[in-house]
């Protein structure tokens, strides 16, 4: 079935009422990041109430994995459509993003407060001591499907590695540049795969983040929208790139949080139901309180709502255009590149000798026994609260 304006509506309306308590429900219950997401929404909206038809979920996946930001969450917020259409996708979106958007803000009340209680300091210490293992797992796992989809050829490989390369270096050595580095990858795949026809891919995002830069480097609330936006409309891959894509910005340029403080928001987005995206939450907080925090969720989650409402009916053509497609297959090696490369300064941030073994057995748990992140920063977590309230420097 058809995701286009074609497409078959379900037999029945479904009651806003019913759209906002079952995507709260989801919300609360979304540990996991986007494979429980998709798997939560496939067993309601397909198996169980069969409001959708596997076809045409399925192709909502393919859809939003090509669109820039949380692509669950805009899954999330394209089921809702289809079933209510623009006050579905609003009322949907929103129920799915508050339940962990209010956690995390608690949460980060509680870390980022003046004076906190040792064992919060000790756990948060022995979560952040994770992170950098984490950003490895997650580029990892993106690895084989960005490999695969650039092409067999050797020059196809050649230019996968220069772009997971570049995005690498400027996500260690300086992230303010990753954006212009993750859409000029893409401007050359598809100058490569280049067609009569130009595309909008390179020259419609070539000048944005540029000239959005100009308006952050004059700080304050300009910085703030800068940095969630960037986080909501121009992330590309896995919701775990948005680490390098403001790690620079939130630490270095305005000084919002720590180093160690962001391997804090970090975990905090990892443990939390819900999106990752909702780490630039904790950055807001940092920066302006909690007005700032849902600044910043606004700005971030607001492109989304934007992708859906008034482009669902067109997800095909966006599917089919082969410079969308040749876009994101250049972009997506500099993300994992990226994700991997900010690695580096997020293990640099740690300051205690003890969060080195923590790290390394996360590694071990991560890397080599493949099991799950959140299992592994609440044992850190844990480890570090122990530790806090046994005496040991936090």
């Amino acid at each position: 079935m058809s995701t286009g304006e074609g497409a078959a509506r379900p037999p029945a309306r479904v009651p806003l009422a019913t759209v906002a308590r079952e995507w709260t429900r989801l919300g609360c219950i979304g540990f996991g990041g986007p494979p429980a997401h998709i798997s939560l929404l496939r067993r309601l909206c397909v198996d169980d109430r069969g409001w959708m038809e596997a076809k045409e979920f399925e192709d909502g996946i393919a859809a939003a994995n090509l669109l820039p930001g949380p692509a669950s969450t805009q899954l999330a917020i394209f089921c809702a459509w289809r079933l209510r259409g623009t006050a579905g996708a609003m009322v949907g979106g929103i129920c799915f993003i508050a339940p962990g958007l209010a956690l995390i803000i608690a949460l980060s009340a509680l870390f980022l407060a003046r004076h906190p209680a040792g064992w919060v300091l000790g756990a948060a210490a022995g979560a952040g001591a994770a992170v950098p293992a984490v950003a490895l797992g997650a580029a990892r796992g993106l690895v084989p499907g960005s490999w695969g989809r650039i092409g067999a050829g050797r020059a196809e490989k050649v230019r996968w590695l220069a772009y997971a390369g570049a995005g690498a270096a400027v996500a260690a050595v300086e992230g303010t540049y990753l954006v212009a580095v993750l859409v000029a990858c893409g401007a050359v795949e598809v100058w490569v795969r280049r067609r009569p026809r130009p595309g909008p891919a390179s020259g419609a995002l070539s000048g944005a983040p540029l000239a959005a830069a100009h308006l952050a480097a004059a700080g304050g609330l300009g910085a703030l929208v800068w940095v969630a936006f960037k986080v909501g409309a121009l992330s590309y891959g896995g919701g775990f790139v948005i680490v390098p894509l403001i790690q620079h910005d939130a630490v270095d340029a305005y000084h919002w949080l720590t180093g160690a403080q962001f391997l804090n928001a970090v975990a905090l987005g990892q443990v939390t139901p819900g999106p990752v995206v909702q780490t630039v939450a904790v950055v807001g907080y940092a920066a302006r309180g909690v007005p700032g925090a849902l600044l910043a969720a606004a700005v971030a989650f607001a492109p989304s709502f934007c992708f859906v409402v008034f482009g669902g009916a067109h997800f095909d053509r966006v599917r089919a255009d082969v410079r969308v497609a040749a876009f994101l297959t250049g972009a997506g090696p500099a993300v994992v590149g990226a994700i991997a490369g900010s690695s580096i300064p997020l293990g640099l941030a740690i300051g205690h000798l003890w969060q080195v073994p923590v790290l390394a057995a996360a590694a071990l748990w991560l890397l080599v026994a493949r099991r799950g992140v959140v299992t592994a920063l609440v044992a850190a977590g844990a480890v570090g609260a122990v530790l806090a309230v046994a005496g040991v420097g936090v």
